[in-house]
């Protein structure tokens, strides 16, 4: 078992994940099957539903409330 300590060295296996790979809109429309999706529910009309009025109500930034 390793253990960390303050100031000691990173294993190899330690990296940082670029800032381009961290945001969380997406590079095209949001569907209502991405934002079931990210609200970690099933795909079910029930829910295709909900999505779309929450896209309508609030556009594309509703996943941004979704996801980190």
């Amino acid at each position: 078992m390793s253990t960390s300590t303050p100031g000691g060295s990173r294993s190899s296996d330690d990296h940082h994940t670029p800032d381009s790979l961290l945001h969380s809109a997406p590079q095209r429309d949001v569907t209502p099957e991405d934002l079931v999706l990210a609200a970690g529910r099933d795909v079910t009309p029930k829910t295709l539903d909900w999505a779309r009025r929450k896209l309508e109500a609030e556009g594309p930034a509703a996943i941004e409330k979704l996801l980190p």
